[in-house]
């Protein structure tokens, strides 16, 4: 990996920003750019950041005051639809996994997860979008076996018709608009015209909730990423 991965940690226990800061210190392709202990001063300190220094993933602690992890996710998500953000919690369920998908986050890592886990996923999220431990992968196929809560989490009026199908298992792929025209023998702007119908039709803001939409819908597998 070439360039480096700029992290942001937002969480509102000082030694656990100390460690994993401490953590990721000693990853060469990895830096810490933000801190912050609460969302409203982590706002506002990302608002401030020049377009160099922007993160590209944040590390989001799921219980602070005043404003608690999601609701910090739903503005981010608002306002930096193209940062991705990992949740750090101790209190690992599947219906906090099931939100994390609505809300488009691109993984979810319990505290107590080791250090090869932890910086597999920051790597998989920088370099795929998303990242899914075996557990996450399990409690996926379950929603996927649940069209209630398939269609709760993406709800659609339109299915995908079989090209944005194939629109999407590029984009999945990482591939750029002019690379997918290439493969599908359209013009850049046409695959960007099934870009945005896909994420009208999904409801998702931005790529990593068509991989995120892919996976859950069995468009796309975990096992290629």
């Amino acid at each position: 990996m070439n360039s480096q991965i700029k992290i942001a940690l937002i969480d509102d226990e000082q030694l656990i920003l100390e460690g994993v800061k401490m953590l990721l210190s000693n990853e060469k392709n990895i830096s810490v750019c933000l801190t912050s202990n609460n969302g409203p001063d982590f706002i506002e300190k990302l608002g401030s950041l020049s377009e160099d220094d922007f993160p590209h993933i944040a590390l989001v602690d799921v219980q602070m005051q005043p404003m608690n992890g999601f609701e910090l996710v739903e503005v981010l998500k608002e306002k930096y639809p193209e940062l991705r953000i990992i949740i750090l919690s101790s209190h690992y369920k599947t219906s906090i996994l099931g939100y994390m998908v609505k809300l488009g986050v691109s993984a979810f890592l319990p505290k107590n997860s080791d250090r090869k886990t932890f910086i597999d996923a920051i790597t998989m999220v920088y370099k795929n979008g998303v990242f899914f431990t075996a557990e996450d992968h399990q409690m996926l196929f379950t929603y996927m076996n649940s069209s209630a809560k398939k269609k709760s989490l993406f709800e659609m009026e339109d299915e995908l018709s079989e090209r944005e199908k194939d629109v999407v298992k590029l984009i999945c792929q990482e591939y750029t608009n002019n690379e997918i025209g290439e493969k599908l023998f359209i013009s850049p702007r046409t695959v960007e015209s099934h870009r945005q119908r896909i994420l009208e039709k999904i409801g998702a803001k931005n790529t990593v909730g068509i991989v995120i939409y892919a996976v859950v819908n069995n468009i796309y597998s975990l096992d290629k990423m």
